[in-house]
């Protein structure tokens, strides 16, 4: 992981009887979407805490069509089904990021060298094993399940180190946001209606968003132009262009190495080896993005403007729970505190998580337990697919609207 200064950890803050009525909402006033490393996100200054309470006149609030304010009395709020206690998701919290920071334990920040390698010596280890065992015994019984367990392994390498990558950070950096987010970010109304029906079929109906990767890496979202392969794409700073050409060449060797490899042992060898497994990866790399992001029962608010801020976009976020791949995968399922903290090591996350949950409150949305194989995740990306297309082009805090004309779903 790139390693960030940590700030020292603070007491909770004293309650100021005389709250500013009108603080700076937006810590990033930058609309450059890119933060430098040295201000993230340890330095990125947050609104103060605030009693939570309505702020419906204030806050520009798109709701799903045909459904209008109600009273508060009421249990829903713009289409939107509250708690008895009056909770709305798309209210500021009552706390800040320092109040989460500082109810995690001081040796949850703490980074093992030797402990993270282990993990990549692992996974390594396992991998080549495991195409051991499959090209020795080379049975049709032995291909499909070496396919699901290399392609398990894959995102597992994959897991350790995703945030040293320059487009995920920016993710990180903008979680929430529905213009400025990178990774499976909302599409806004107006691009939605600009694409072709087939294209819209494509990106909503299984399993072709679960192969979205190798596409997204090549020209990114619709709506977003550049791609990570072209030093000069709109992704990357020019003091990065180096490290893009650099790993540009070192993707391209290994293209070139499974080339080779096909003429010495055979293309039908090098696919059961390794191709079948990189698109297993890619599933898995799809299903856990989209899954972190979208999925729950209740609808998640999504922000633009000023009402969008560091803390209120990572709280957008959902822990999700894979029964036995929660240890493969190094627990990248603990994915609200990964997403605030990115710094914290994937082997604190489940104890920083347990931490932080009597700070976030209603902010933490307990996932549902899993079986050893997570096959109740299917259920809930297959009804999101079906519902959640596309936001408003207007408002600071959208939801997910549906197209019934694309699956036959209801508003």
């Amino acid at each position: 992981m790139a390693t960030w200064l940590i700030s020292g950890l603070r007491p909770l803050p004293k309650p100021n009887p005389n709250p500013n009525p009108n603080p700076n909402p937006n810590p990033n006033p930058n609309p450059n979407p890119r933060i430098s490393n040295s201000s993230f996100p340890n330095s990125i200054k947050l609104p103060p805490s605030k009693i939570l309470r309505p702020r419906f006149p204030a806050i520009r609030v798109s709701a799903p069509a045909g459904v209008q304010i109600v009273d508060q009395g009421e249990q829903r709020v713009n289409g939107i089904e509250v708690e008895e206690s009056g909770f709305n998701p798309g209210a500021p919290p009552p706390f800040t990021l320092a109040d989460i920071r500082a109810a995690i334990p001081k040796h949850c920040w703490v980074k093992d060298p030797w402990r993270s390698m282990s993990y990549v010596l692992r996974d390594v280890a396992v991998v080549f094993g495991l195409a051991v065992v499959a090209a020795y015994f080379d049975s049709m019984v032995v291909w499909p399940l070496y396919w699901f367990a290399q392609g398990t392994m894959f995102w597992a390498l994959f897991v350790l180190g995703h945030d040293w990558r320059i487009s995920h950070r920016t993710h990180h950096q903008n979680h929430g946001h529905v213009e400025k987010d990178e990774s499976w970010h909302p599409l806004s109304e107006k691009i939605y209606r600009s694409l072709d029906k087939a294209t819209r079929m494509l990106r909503f109906t299984l399993p072709f968003p679960m192969l979205a990767y190798p596409v997204y890496l090549w020209g990114r979202s619709p709506g977003k132009k550049g791609s990570h392969f072209h030093p000069g794409s709109h992704l990357f700073l020019p003091n990065e262009r180096k490290d893009v050409i650099t790993s540009t060449v070192c993707w391209s060797t290994m293209a070139a190495m499974l080339v080779g490899l096909s003429f010495v042992m055979g293309p039908l060898q090098v696919l059961k080896l390794y191709g079948i497994p990189y698109w297993g990866f890619v599933m898995w790399l799809d299903l856990v993005t989209y899954l972190h992001h979208h999925g729950h029962e209740d609808k998640l608010p999504w922000y633009r403007g000023k009402e969008w801020t560091y803390l209120r976009g990572g709280l957008t976020t959902l822990d999700r729970d894979y029964g036995w791949i929660n240890n493969i995968h190094h627990d990248i399922g603990t994915h609200v505190i990964h997403h605030l903290f990115p710094q914290i090591p994937h082997y604190h996350l489940i104890e920083a998580t347990e931490a932080a949950k009597p700070v976030l409150g209603n902010y933490y949305r307990e996932p549902k337990k899993s079986w050893p194989l997570p096959f109740h995740l299917l259920r809930l990306l297959t009804s999101s697919m079906k519902k959640d297309h596309y936001v408003s082009d207007e408002g600071d805090v959208v939801y997910y609207q549906t197209d019934p004309k694309l699956t036959g779903g209801s508003k």
